[in-house]
Formats: C-alpha cells, structure tokens, sequence
C-alpha cells in the first residue's frame, strides 16, 4: 500500500452508506489518506436524513453528489468497502476487499440513520487503525 493509501466506498445508490464512510474517513483521517465512493446504481442526490445525521456529528455531506462506480475508481484505489451492493464490484488482484453488513438507511428517516452513522464511524476508525500511517509525534 502507499504511503497515501485510497479508500473506495460502493453502496448501491452512493446516497447513504458510502457517503456517510466517505465524510468519516475524510473527517478523520484527513489527508493521510484518498478517499472516493460511488454507486452501482447512482441515486439522483445524497439522503437528506444521512445529510442532517451526519451535521448533528459536524460533518457536512450536503454539497456531495451520488456518482457511478468505474472501473478505473476500483483499479485506483488499495481497499474496497462494499456496503451491500453484491457483486457489482469489479475484482482486481493485489487490492483489499471488505464487504460491512449494514442496515440500508434509503428512506428511513434521522432517527433509524444516527444508529447507522455511529456504526460506519466506529468501521471507519478500524480501518484507520489499520491502513493509515500514524501521525508523527511532535516534540515540545
């Protein structure tokens, strides 16, 4: 894996799920790491109730717009999470694959998708634990 590493997030519509992760991983990580998502089956916007989730937790996915999975999304990245989208999702040797089981938060309102949110986060700081250089300690 690089020093960068990427992350590609897949779920169906690229309106929820691989949103939320997307937001998290760039929230947390910061630029250690490349992040994208998309879907098998793009959605025409992003959820308005993973929107509203994700700014109680000030993180802002309002401006994010849903996109098509490529292939060259997939060839590009280290590690694909797939967020139940099946097997849509090319397969090339050498990258990482993790599918996470989780509850589709599509026409659900906030309530049923804080619960999913804090799921992809604790996920999301797994997978940092697990692929992203530490920082460097500072001395002071």
């Amino acid at each position: 894996m690089a020093d960068k590493p990427s992350v590609l997030f897949v779920c169906v519509h690229n309106a929820g799920r691989s949103q939320m992760a997307a937001a998290w991983l760039a929230h947390l990580a910061g630029d250690r790491v490349e992040v994208r998502s998309a879907g098998s089956d793009p959605g025409s916007a992003v959820n308005p109730a993973a929107v509203e989730a994700m700014a109680e937790v000030g993180v802002d996915i309002s401006g994010e717009t849903p996109k098509v999975l490529t292939v060259d999304a997939v060839r590009e990245s280290d590690v694909c999470v797939t967020m139940g989208c099946g097997d849509t999702c090319p397969v090339f040797p050498g990258k990482r694959y993790l599918d996470w089981k989780l509850e589709d938060p599509a026409g659900q309102g906030v309530e049923a998708v804080r619960p999913i949110r804090d799921e992809i986060r604790t996920l999301v700081e797994g997978l940092i634990a697990e692929i992203v250089p530490a920082k460097p300690e500072s001395r002071g």
